[in-house]
């Protein structure tokens, strides 16, 4: 009987993973990640997939891989595994955390594939949660907040959570960037929060399609005066938001479709 490839291999610095080598990262704390969808072994936006991999490598360990590294990293794990993907680039430090052995440290990184995913259809309802991520512009490992909050978000009758911060300006969901809609212009949340990889593409083509953008405060209060709201993150450009907390959001499937319409205009490209 012969054995089939396994189509989602995981590698750790270009090299197979074995079980013992996972072992350590099962309580690592110390890393930061970035995750991306690969179809047709192309993927969309690797420019800033590279850029948060290595401004959050200097920030947390005062180094980082080479651009061209990690993408030979990243291109293995396309050329390897299945033309459609979810991929996940971890870079962690070899001493794990709570040591100061694990300053300016070269870090060593994990690429782990499995089954592509394009999200929940939606449109979801979020609860609202007073919540400020820690180093809320590193995508860092270890976040148990984000899991707690969308566990309490279920248990309310809700499908997830939107953080407010200490102002009470919304800022992110739980795993989203979120984005809304007065009916002519996107308006992205004016707070401290992660700037999704999803996110930057999706700037970049409104701004090339000539679709008005700005940064504003949005309060829950603020909510009753725009026309649509949604989330988006590596799975997907738009999930539609019909609720926040006891606010009610219009589906508004134009602003949808123009999101999709941006990511689709991304190229997407070999690595």
């Amino acid at each position: 009987m012969t054995t089939q490839p396994n189509p989602y291999p995981l590698f750790i610095n270009g090299q197979p993973v074995t079980a013992s080598q996972l072992n350590p990262l099962a309580f690592a704390g110390f890393a930061h990640f970035t995750a991306m969808q690969v179809r047709n072994a192309k993927i969309k936006a690797l420019d800033l997939h590279l850029d948060r991999l290595r401004n959050a490598s200097l920030d947390l360990f005062g180094r980082a891989p080479s651009d061209e590294l990690l993408r030979s990293y990243i291109r293995m794990a396309v050329q390897e595994g299945a033309r459609d993907q979810s991929m996940t680039v971890t870079v962690f430090s070899p001493h794990g955390e709570f040591t100061a052995d694990s300053m300016d440290v070269e870090p060593e990184v994990l690429v782990r594939t499995a089954a592509p995913s394009d999200g929940p259809k939606g449109p979801l309802r979020l609860s609202a949660i007073a919540h400020q991520r820690p180093l809320a512009a590193i995508k860092h490992v270890g976040e148990v907040g984000k899991t707690y909050y969308l566990h309490q978000a279920i248990r309310q009758g809700f499908d997830d959570a939107a953080f407010l911060d200490q102002r009470g300006h919304l800022s992110e969901a739980t795993i989203w960037n979120l984005a809304f809609w007065d009916g002519d212009t996107v308006i992205w949340p004016r707070a401290e929060m992660l700037i999704g990889t999803m996110m930057g593409m999706v700037q970049r083509q409104l701004a090339r399609l000539g679709v008005p953008q700005r940064h504003e405060s949005i309060t829950l209060e603020r909510l009753d005066e725009l026309s649509g709201a949604a989330v988006m993150n590596s799975w997907t450009p738009a999930i539609p938001v019909t609720a926040i907390a006891s606010h009610a959001i219009e589906e508004a499937r134009p602003f949808v479709e123009l999101l999709h319409e941006a990511y689709e205009a991304e190229p997407a490209d070999f690595p």
